[in-house]
């Protein structure tokens, strides 16, 4: 495996654990979005509580790296980024789990009533 072949694996393989993580508090919710951007936007608009902006806009920024390395051919990698997402993907995703059993109903139905009220 080429040095760029391993560095696109990690780059997506860090990005799916970040967004799966997210995935999971809003199957928690009972949202359902196959469009990860949506993900994305949706956690930007409704799980503020939870996430700090940085965070989100991180999340947005290893998609965006994601699709550059994964569908380009010459791919311009920023390691910096690439070294903070490789140590960033773990804590998000301890973090989705530390305060996903800890969603309450009442919480839940929260933020469903915003979705509503939005719409």
């Amino acid at each position: 495996m080429s040095e760029i072949s391993n560095v696109s694996w990690k780059i997506s393989t860090a990005y799916y654990t970040m967004y799966f993580s997210l995935y999971a508090v809003l199957q928690k919710i009972g949202v359902r979005s196959e469009i990860h951007k949506c993900t994305i936007v949706f956690a930007q608009k409704y799980l503020t509580e939870y996430f700090t902006t940085e965070e989100l806009e991180f999340i947005e920024a290893a998609m965006n790296e994601r699709i550059d390395t994964q569908y380009y051919t010459d791919p311009q990698v920023n390691r910096e980024f690439y070294n903070n997402l490789i140590l960033s993907a773990p804590k998000f995703l301890i973090k989705c789990k530390s305060f996903l059993p800890a969603l309450s109903e009442k919480k839940i139905n929260s933020i469903r009533a915003l979705i509503i009220k939005s719409n």
